[in-house]
């Protein structure tokens, strides 16, 4: 799910987890009300029921008119239509965990090649063997190249210390980090790039 479209959803979601909030919704679904009455209705503070509707219309849920000197707010159900449509569909929903499973392999993996606890940057960490498959290897990589900070050349023999940390075969590890351009290299400095997660 794009990270827009799921800050919508949580939005929604958060406009909506207020009692006060779903009977407004709800009233404002039969019928335009001004804030008086909506307060009178719900047995609030007007400056109460002005800020739950404020929030309600950070989403665009509900509208506004004049009508002479009072407000009439109502729901603009196209809106609600929209969201309904954009993100309540079974595709939409199914893409919420979307990377999850794919984090969960990637722990898994490094569970399994890596001695040592991953989330514990003072844990002393070993990989046990450099793995065949090349979607474990490009796991194996990720992870590796985050022992290297953004916007720092190394010589090579430093890069080369690093890695003999992690494993005795520094130069395959190396050679795959550029490889999978995990690293950049020129003239025998190498450095992470920016974009690298």
């Amino acid at each position: 799910m794009q990270k827009e479209q799921f800050h919508i959803l949580l939005q929604f979601f958060k406009a909506l987890a207020d009692e006060s909030r779903l009977k407004i919704v709800g009233i404002l679904a039969n019928q335009e009300c001004s804030v008086e009455k909506l307060a009178v209705q719900l047995q609030l503070k007007e400056p109460t029921v002005s800020h739950h509707l404020a929030k309600l219309k950070e989403l665009s849920l509900v509208s506004m008119r004049s009508d002479g000197n009072t407000h009439l707010y109502g729901l603009d159900s196209e809106v609600l239509q929209s969201i309904s449509k954009e993100i309540f569909t079974p595709e939409k929903m199914r893409s919420w965990i979307e990377g999850l499973e794919s984090e969960m392999w990637s722990s898994k993996v490094l569970k399994n090649y890596i001695e040592g606890d991953t989330s514990n940057k003072d844990s002393v960490q070993r990989l046990k063997e450099i793995p065949a498959s090349r979607k474990k290897r490009l796991v194996i990589l990720q992870w590796l190249v985050n022992q290297f900070e953004v916007g720092v050349n190394y010589p090579e023999r430093v890069v080369n210390e690093i890695l003999k940390r992690y494993h005795p075969d520094c130069a395959t590890l190396r050679r795959e980090l550029i490889g999978y351009q995990l690293m950049q290299r020129e003239n025998g400095v190498y450095w992470r790039p920016a974009e690298v997660c």
